[in-house]
This record gives structure tokens, sequence and C-alpha cells, in this order.
């Protein structure tokens, strides 16, 4: 079992920050084994039991993102609530959005952008919880933990930990988030955190495995952690269990080395201007390998989006990159034909106030948030819901966090129904009740 820490968010206007422990699971943590698993998909085929390969990107805007400046300009409105960055005409016509964004625009044909998406929690990790696992958990502004799993946890106890071809775990991070994690699923399905040591472990098994040598392979393994292994089991080795070492020790780790990219297509998302650039074409290449879920947040100060004063400066040096990183992905993923395998999700934990405060800024808002997708086999080149004429509340039915995740559900090929004994005994249905696919996606 490998133990990570990671401190991966900056802090935001309460002060907040995130220290995070996860354990990551590779050969077996929770009763199945990566051969155990091997052998269950393995016997799935048999039973002509398909298993989906796409895959989801959520990108996270830390902070809560504007809905105003991003998806929804309302130009027809006063001035102290529309949008401060002005608006630009999209490749849907009749629809525009955020002054800022003329890349996605020109590529809104392959978005939705949804203007009624609503909780009502105001709170920066109140509000984190509620997006990321569909469920409001107030307490988690006074620092309580979650007590939901993620998504991306959700993917990866229903697929596996890992792909069955290429040993890319289900669920990788690229940036931790409040939330993203297993709760009681068991942390076998917490993510893979590419910035800590699992990736450094996964290099170091490239030479390992060419000694060929079974007991320096297991000698280096304890190194990496002696806890690891306490029974002993690793040395009964049968077929199943040397097809999830040449797995894990072998083909996922090329997809994390960017190196072995194309080097013209590298450039286009370097040229984005930000380090997300990389992280998307990392995610891509992720997805590409097998890869079900990854996370990744994107902010360009160190209080993200929480921008309680002065917007337009910060919106004008944040959105720029965003705009032209989301631009780069959707023509890569369209040039490689995974727009229909890889659905993006850009969102963050709530809105901002309608009104522009005395600061010349807006403040946190629950009551409407920011959400815009791409791909995933979704109906696109739409605008989902409308929001009243100043921008306060959806007008239409609410598209809730469960609502988006019971869509996401539907992209990963996750069956509404599913559910699972929890520790203490009890079942568990994974999908909120009352969560429905938003129908104009589908």
């Amino acid at each position: 079992m490998l133990s990570l820490f990671g401190d991966r968010i900056p802090r935001d206007c309460e002060g907040t920050t995130r220290r995070e422990f996860l354990k990551v699971g590779t050969l077996g943590l929770t009763g199945l084994t990566l051969s155990g698993l091997l052998r269950a998909r393995a016997q799935a085929a048999a039973r002509g039991v398909a298993s989906s390969d796409t895959s989801v990107v959520w990108l996270w805007l830390g902070g809560g993102p504007t809905h105003v400046e991003t998806f929804d300009p309302k130009m027809e409105a006063p001035g102290e609530f529309r949008s401060m960055v002005g608006s630009v005409k999209t490749s849907v016509p009749g629809v525009e959005i955020g002054g800022l964004f003329p890349e996605m625009a020109k590529r809104a044909h392959r978005m939705a952008f949804v203007r009624s998406f609503a909780h009502g929690n105001s709170g920066h990790a109140g509000g984190t919880h509620f997006v990321m696992t569909g469920t409001d958990h107030p307490p988690a502004d006074a620092g309580e933990p979650p007590i939901k799993p993620s998504f991306g946890s959700i993917a990866s106890r229903v697929r596996g930990t890992h792909h069955p071809a290429t040993g890319m775990p289900t669920y990788v991070r690229l940036d931790g988030l409040y939330a993203d994690g297993p709760n009681w699923l068991g942390m076998a399905h917490a993510p893979f955190d590419v910035g800590g040591e699992a990736r450094n472990n996964m290099s170091l098994a490239v030479g390992l495995e060419r000694t060929g040598d079974r007991r320096k392979l297991l000698h280096a393994l304890d190194r990496v952690d002696r806890a690891l292994d306490r029974s002993g089991t690793m040395a009964a080795f049968d077929s199943f269990e040397t097809q999830a070492y040449g797995i894990i020790l072998g083909r996922s780790k090329e997809a994390f080395d960017l190196g072995r990219e194309d080097p013209r297509v590298r450039e286009r998302y370097v040229s984005c201007g930000h380090a997300l650039g990389e992280r998307l074409l990392l995610a891509r290449r992720l997805c590409e390998a097998g890869c079900g879920f990854v996370t990744l947040h994107y902010a360009n100060s160190s209080q993200g989006w929480d921008m309680h004063n002065k917007m337009k400066p910060q919106l004008e040096q944040a959105c720029p990159p965003l705009d032209k990183a989301i631009a780069t992905f959707l023509d890569d993923l369209e040039q490689r034909g995974l727009s229909e395998k890889v659905l993006l999700v850009i969102t963050g934990e709530f809105g901002r106030t309608p009104r522009i405060n005395g600061d010349a800024g807006r403040d946190h808002w629950g009551p409407l948030c920011t959400l815009a997708l791409a791909g995933g086999g979704l109906r696109m080149g739409q605008v989902v819901g409308e929001s009243t004429a100043k921008i306060e509340e959806p007008k239409t039915t609410p598209i809730t966090p469960k609502d988006l995740m019971a869509t996401v559900f539907h992209v990963l090929g996750i069956d509404p129904e599913t559910k699972y004994i929890d520790p203490s005994g009890r079942p568990q249905y994974l999908l909120p009740t009352g969560a429905r696919v938003v129908p104009e996606l589908v």
C-alpha cells in the first residue's frame, strides 16, 4: 500500500487549506487484488459482459467561478448585473458566452453550456462536496471530512482499479480536491496521485521489470513500502498475477510521459501560456490509455476564482489561458477521434453574486453556478436551461449536482441502480434518490 500526502489547493478567502492523506491501491488493499480483478473481468468477458471505454476529464475552477462572466453574460441585464467583460458570439446561432472566451466560442457547437445549474450551498468546502459527490454536506465548511465517495472513486469501484489491458489506473488526479476520495468505498479506490510517490514508483518499476528476477522484484517492491504485502501471498504467482505485474510495471507508465507525445501537438498545448495546457494533454493521454476519470484544477492566482474585488483584471489574466487550453483540448480530441469517448466537465463549487459589489467583484453564490460540458457522446451545440433576468437563479427546472452525477454515470456506463454494502453492512445506492440524467443532453 502506497501512502501519499498532498497539499494541493491554495488558500481561499476563508483561509482554508486542505492537507490530504490518501492511500493508493495497486496490487490489493480491500479484498480484490489486481490479479483477482483480471480474473473477474475475464469471466465477465466470457459471459459477454462489455466494459465501457468512456472517460471523464473533470476540470475544477476552484474558488467559485463566476457564472456571469463565463457562460451566461446576460448583456441585456442592468449594468450592475451583466458581464463586466462583455460577451462574444459563438458558433451556435443566438448564443453568446463571456467576452474573454473567443476560442471556446468558435467551438461552441462542440459544447453545452448549462445555465440552470444550482445547489444553494455558498460555502467553499460545502459547495465542493455537493458538486463532487452529489450530496449536500454543510458541516464541510466547519472542517468536517467528506461523507460520500466522489465520482472518480465510484468509477474505480464499478470498473475496477485498473484497466485490464494497459494497467492504467481508473481514477487519476492531477490535482487534489476536497471530497475527491473514496469515503466508505475503501482506500483501494482513492485516486492515483500523479504528484505523489505512486508516479515515482511506476518509473522505478521499469528497471525492476527488466531484471527478470522475481526475488529482486519482490525485494524492491518491499523497499517502496514494506506494508505492501505483509502476508507473503505475492510469493505464489499464477498466470493472472504475472499478467498483473506486467501491466503495472509496463505499458501504463508510457501514458504519463509527455516526452513521448508528438512535439507539434505538445507545442500547441504549451502555447496556451499556462501549465493547464500540458495538464490537459496529460489528461488526454491518460484517457486514451484507458483511464476512466481524471481530475485537475485550474487557478491563475493564489485565490483562484474567489474574486471578491477588482474582478475584471483578474478575469483578464485567468480566462485567456483557459480559453486556449480548452480549445486545444477539444481540437485534439476531435482529431484523434475521441470526442465521443471523453466527456469534459468544467465547473466549480458555486457561482458569484449577480450584483457586482462595491469592490468591483462578486461574492459567493450557490443559487446559480457555472457548468459547461463537451463530448462524451452527449448532445452538444446548445444552451441547457435558463437563468432569471438578473442571473440570480434558474428560471427553468434547476439542474442539480445529483443530476450532473446521473449524467456522468450515463457517460461512464454505470447502472444508476448500482449499490454496494458499506462498512456497517448496509446497502448504499451510489446515485442519490431523485437524480436524473439531464434530458436535453441525451
